[in-house]
């Protein structure tokens, strides 16, 4: 008889849970879909190591807090379904720090690819 490594297991979690937030996330797949995009675009581009790094972190940042953001509305919703001011409080602050966190990688990719386009 086998058993699945642990490891392996936290990683299907893993995956569950990302595949869980695609399906009921629009803004993780808009975000998936620009950052698809910005590498191809760097690849076009020729970015050096540096700028691929940078650029990684970038997106990976902005998908960290967009499903961070998913976590906790979901955990929101569970815990109070009712409407209530401070759970509007809590799903909007997680929706700025997203805001915030996108907007910063527009910034980003400003430096990143404008000197290399204009």
């Amino acid at each position: 008889m086998s058993k699945t490594h642990p490891t392996l297991v936290s990683f299907g979690y893993a995956f569950s849970g990302l595949r869980a937030a695609l399906k009921k996330e629009p803004n993780i797949r808009i975000h998936l879909s620009l950052a698809l995009l910005a590498i191809i675009l760097a690849f076009f581009l020729n970015f050096n190591p540096t700028e691929w790094i940078i650029l990684a972190f970038t997106i990976a940042f902005v998908l960290i807090l967009e499903l961070i953001n998913t976590t906790l509305e979901a955990l929101v919703n569970l815990v109070s379904p009712e409407i209530r001011e401070e759970a509007k409080v809590a799903k909007d602050v997680s929706a700025a720090a997203v805001l915030i966190s996108a907007l910063l990688s527009v910034v980003v990719g400003a430096f990143l690819f404008l000197p290399k386009i204009f």
